[in-house]
């Protein structure tokens, strides 16, 4: 039986393509990332993508550096889920390349295009065992006896799931067969590893510590390079080295997670990458001696990083994380007030909602304090090094 330039036999690739189709996981050609190897990067050169008069995915221009985990967010519709789905090759661009590595894959199928993928619902076969269903790929490439049990013995010790080798899907939990589910993908070393909302269907408990895993799986396998795709924010934040926030088909922010963080270019990102306290000020110019910029909310002096773009006279919004919100005086630098909305205990704190001016705020008190009633009026500040100002048209 001939041999396909890709080192695949017809009927392999037949059997890739199949497993593809039905588990809707990529069950990639050999094109392995070795101990001391670079990764595979993945680039979206002005990728769009549409059915009929509907744009889903518009002008994406995107670079993945080998070795990182990029996390792709945003809310439903906005593109992340169709981006990822461009590269596993399940979705041909109307518009654009991608590329990963030096290789253009636009036209390849998903089978020869050297990727691993993981998705929310396990897809693992229930009728084969966990070594069976992670030798499903190697198999599939016609790979040696030694070479399968080899890898099995390797990918299932990187999850932490040898001792469940001869067990079968049902008898595992969600988190073990998600397990599973990343060693399959790891057996054939791909050259990038897709994860689609891989812990959504977990509860909270088993997904926070699967993220503790993938952290650890990343610093075990730092040539691996990831792209994941998340609706949570806390994950992305934990597990990704830079993120990439979509909306409405198109990418709205993009950047390292503690630069996005801190540093949100838009209301949108702002909001949607963590929760951030907006206030509605007006900039007056630079603090003598430093550089912050000093502004006006509510009749009072307000401190925070300046934007690029701020310009004295200009409305902007001061963004403020939570945390970042403490009890204050009417005396204390960068202090305003308002009046208590609402108080919820959640155990490790409580969970105070702020009316200041006419906007919303929100912060936490530790338990051990005692919490501000509902209805009292409450003094608040924040570090002025913890604020940074958007401009105020500047949406998303």
């Amino acid at each position: 039986m001939p041999i396909r330039r890709n080192g695949t036999r017809p009927r392999a690739r037949k059997l890739m393509s199949v497993a593809t189709d039905s588990l809707g996981a990529a069950i990639a050609a050999p094109a392995f990332v070795r101990a001391g190897e670079i990764g595979s990067g993945v680039s979206f050169r002005d990728v769009t993508v549409t059915y009929g008069a509907t744009t889903v995915l518009e002008g994406l221009n995107l670079e993945v550096e080998p070795g990182e985990i990029l996390a792709l967010i945003g809310p439903s519709g906005s593109g992340k889920t169709t981006a990822l789905r461009v590269v596993a090759g399940f979705i041909k661009p109307s518009r654009g390349r991608v590329s990963i590595g030096d290789e253009d894959v636009t036209s390849l199928p998903p089978y020869a295009r050297g990727l691993g993928m993981v998705v929310q619902n396990y897809a693992l076969f229930p009728h084969m065992r966990v070594d069976q269903n992670v030798a499903f790929g190697l198999r599939a490439q016609n790979a040696s006896r030694e070479l399968i049990a080899s890898r099995i013995d390797d990918c299932l010790a990187i999850v932490g799931m040898s001792k469940y080798a001869r067990r079968y899907p049902a008898e595992l939990s969600g988190g073990q067969q998600q397990r599973v589910a990343i060693a399959r993908a790891l057996a054939i070393r791909p050259r990038v590893l897709l994860l689609d909302e891989p812990l959504s269907a977990l509860d909270a408990q088993i997904r926070r510590n699967m993220v503790e895993e993938l952290a650890r799986l990343h610093r075990d396998l730092p040539n691996l390079t990831v792209l994941y795709v998340t609706h949570d924010q806390s994950e992305a934040l934990t597990l990704a080295d830079r993120i990439a926030i979509m909306k409405d088909g198109r990418l709205n922010a993009f950047g390292p997670s503690r630069r996005l963080y801190h540093s949100p270019p838009s209301r949108f990102a702002a909001e949607f990458l963590g929760r951030a306290n907006l206030l509605p000020v007006t900039v007056e110019g630079y603090e003598a001696g430093t550089e912050l910029a000093r502004t006006r909310f509510a009749g009072r002096v307000l401190l925070a990083r300046p934007s690029p773009a701020t310009s004295t006279g200009a409305k902007a919004l001061l963004c403020v994380r939570p945390h970042a919100i403490r009890r204050a005086e009417a005396s204390d630098a960068n202090a305003f007030a308002g009046t208590v909305a609402s108080v919820l205990w959640q155990g490790e704190a409580h969970h105070v909602t702020l009316d200041a001016n006419g906007t919303v705020l929100r912060f936490a008190v530790s338990p051990v304090e005692d919490p501000p009633r509902v209805g009292a009026d409450l003094w608040v500040s924040f570090p002025a090094e913890d604020a940074t100002l958007i401009p105020e048209d500047a949406n998303g």
